[in-house]
């Protein structure tokens, strides 16, 4: 299975990711988690200028090229690879990111978005996406928590960015079946049992 997690910064995902993995783990199930951008050689050093503050100037097309260009890489290096092997494969973010901070958030439009994220994944689409919904405001109260100096350059976007980012996810959303929307305000613990409860009936009804 292909499972991708999404949400604005500081949602939590990436702690549900982990919480995921070991649950699988625990399962005996065979799993390769990954990240984006990053998961490759190559995309890690995409990964490495995507991130770094000191290109604050970065054209918003030359953004998302890096970005798809780094999944393009992982999907062929390692996704697909690793899905034929019968693996659980778990990605910290995948295309949909795009769409909602590229396309809803930069303002690059949905049309050239699909047709880029088309180009970089053609076929592979996670199987189940869980997007960890949070308001903007609660994703700015934990990044005040975090000292300035650790914030990449993607983090440092004003609030009105992110609230077109999370428009641009529920609009998503709305429109794609795979996607399970979960309250990001929960504790940690009721947000992991809600992931496997839906993974497990989305098993059931693929599966059995």
């Amino acid at each position: 299975m292909f499972i991708s997690f999404e949400g604005i910064d500081f949602s939590g995902k990436s702690t549900q990711v982990q919480l995921l993995q070991n649950y699988l783990l625990n399962k005996s199930k065979k799993v390769l988690l990954i990240r984006e951008p990053g998961g490759t050689e190559i995309s890690e050093k995409i990964r490495d200028i995507l991130l770094d503050k000191k290109y604050y100037n970065m054209a918003i097309e030359s953004e998302i090229l890096l970005f798809s260009a780094s999944r393009a890489q992982l999907v062929r290096e390692k996704i697909r690879p690793f899905l034929n092997e019968g693996y659980y494969v778990i990605s910290d973010r995948f295309h949909d990111s795009t769409t909602a901070y590229q396309g809803f958030g930069r303002g690059i439009s949905i049309e050239s978005v699909i047709h880029i994220n088309r180009v970089a994944i053609e076929n592979t689409i996670p199987d189940i996406t869980f997007f960890i919904d949070i308001p903007v405001p609660v994703s700015v109260d934990r990044k005040n928590l975090k000292h300035k100096n650790e914030l990449d350059r993607i983090e440092i976007s004003q609030d009105h960015f992110y609230e077109k980012v999370r428009d641009g996810y529920l609009f998503i959303a709305s429109q794609e079946k795979r996607f399970r929307v979960i309250d990001g305000t929960l504790n940690i613990a009721d947000i992991h049992n809600i992931i496997v409860n839906e993974l497990i009936q989305f098993e059931k009804k693929v599966f059995v």
